[in-house]
């Protein structure tokens, strides 16, 4: 019997790789013989860099850039030299989490520190970028990174724009002639699992912009400033695609990623398992075991246990997807190709306890699977 563990991160309590081993240890004491694949996954967000390294058996790089207010941090992103392959996470530098809730400035914040470690590993011989997009601070269309990068944007009396969304609105023209040259020779995969255009209601700034600190009136300012990015790019460009899905990802750095560094957009979840070859580890399997801290009914929109389920059920494997919390409109997944949903965690459990207690109760519910597949 061949079995692959394939879970995302339980939030806050166990990262993919923890996942695994607590799978494993729950797999091994039921069923010896099996034989166990472990393939730590994300979606594009947080964790990304750490289940690629983890699978590909790469290494963890640090840079000193600045995060989304200019500040200098400590970022890290993943590199495996074999490969060629540099893997960022763009809120390792401009994150959320990394400002304070009373800090959050949706006008103002920036990429830039994105951009540093795109530079960083293109120092260091990468030629293959997976980018994950999410949990970002930011509302600059990506505009940032792209200075960072060598790129200037110009208002009207040819003067560089400040950092932020908000500066965009007096844009009057892109030069493109500093641009690291190196651009022009690697791959860029966009890994997200958000679809959102990067303009209007369903856009950028009116989606994601109030938790980043937007009030409506900012909102409104932020979307027609990027909207004058937009009409800039395409004559800078030639065209320009601001309402493709996914071009709203990370405060608009979706867009700039494909309009200027002509990266490829995918689900997350698609350019991780590719990342990782997930397919040959599927290749013979009987089950397939995945989550992450919370299913439900969202999780069919991309997040990793429904594309981890789908790959699987290509493959011909059944799958049971194990999560700290189960909603219970999370049966959809049932059809969609998921044997059984898993809660690890008893109702009524404190949220502290049930974090701190997350690996063993990992542990004992892949017992009890197993057992059951015994």
């Amino acid at each position: 019997m061949k079995i692959v563990l394939a879970p995302d991160s339980f939030k806050e309590s166990m990262t993919a790789s923890e996942a695994v081993a607590a799978m494993r240890a729950g797999v091994e004491e039921v069923l010896p013989d099996a034989e166990v694949v472990g393939v730590p996954m994300a979606d594009g967000g947080e964790g990304t860099v750490e289940a690629v390294v983890d699978a590909l058996h790469g290494r963890y790089v640090e840079a000193q850039v600045a995060d989304a207010l200019g500040r200098t941090v400590t970022a890290r992103y993943g590199h495996v030299p074999l490969r060629a392959l540099a893997v960022i996470e763009m809120a390792a530098a401009a994150g959320l989490e990394r400002i304070a809730p009373a800090e959050r400035d949706a006008l103002h914040t920036s990429t830039f520190g994105v951009g540093q470690l795109i530079l960083s590993a293109l120092d260091r011989g990468a030629e293959d970028f997976l980018i994950g997009l999410g949990g970002s601070a930011t509302n600059d269309g990506g505009t940032g990174m792209l200075t960072a990068l060598g790129a200037r944007f110009l208002d009207a009396d040819g003067r560089p724009l400040a950092a932020g969304g908000a500066a965009l609105e007096r844009l009057d023209r892109i030069d493109l002639d500093g641009l690291d040259p190196r651009l022009r020779d690697v791959r860029i995969r966009v890994a997200s699992d958000v679809t959102a255009p990067l303009l209007g209601p369903t856009g950028a700034s009116a989606v994601f912009g109030p938790q980043k600190g937007a009030d409506p009136a900012d909102v409104e300012r932020l979307d027609a400033a990027l909207a004058r990015f937009a009409g800039v790019t395409a004559a800078t460009l030639g065209e320009a695609q601001p309402q493709r899905p996914g071009a709203g990802a990370a405060g608009g750095m979706g867009f700039a990623l494909v309009e200027f560094l002509g990266a490829t957009s995918e689900p997350g979840v698609d350019e991780v398992a590719r990342t990782v070859d997930l397919e040959r580890a599927l290749n013979g399997a009987d089950w397939v075991f995945t989550g992450e801290g919370s299913v439900d009914a969202q999780t069919v929109m991309g997040k990793t246990p429904y594309g981890v389920a789908q790959a699987a059920h290509r493959a011909g494997a059944r799958v049971v997807i194990f999560a700290g919390r189960v909603a219970p409109d999370a049966s959809v997944l049932l059809d969609h190709g998921v044997h059984r949903l898993v809660a690890i965690t008893p109702d009524g459990t404190p949220i502290e306890q049930a974090l701190r207690e997350g690996a063993a109760s990992l542990t004992r519910a892949t017992v009890e699977v197993c057992r059951e597949i015994a």
